[in-house]
């Protein structure tokens, strides 16, 4: 399995959206400091994710969603969500 993956961090009510092979063990990873996107951004908290049996669809998936029209969706899909973690988008 692939997976997509929304994080938030509580630190500053930023989103980080990435891709992984393993979930659990990229969110250790993310927690611990080990990835320098987010290494300076913790605590952080999983808010979204998706799962793919192709790695194709899971990495063009991680692309939209970083892109324009993949905000605009994030923004509906999440909604209920971002007004849960009380993340304002502009």
């Amino acid at each position: 399995m692939y997976y997509i993956y929304i994080l938030l961090s509580l630190k500053d009510k930023r989103l980080y959206i990435g891709y992984t092979s393993n979930l659990q063990t990229r969110l250790i990873q993310h927690e611990q400091g080990f990835s320098g996107a987010t290494k300076y951004r913790r605590p952080l908290k999983l808010i979204h994710y998706e799962a793919f049996l192709a790695q194709e669809d899971a990495l063009r998936r991680e692309e939209y969603l970083k892109g324009g029209n993949g905000h605009k969706e994030m923004k509906i899909l999440l909604k209920n969500t971002f007004k849960q973690v009380r993340y304002k988008y502009y």
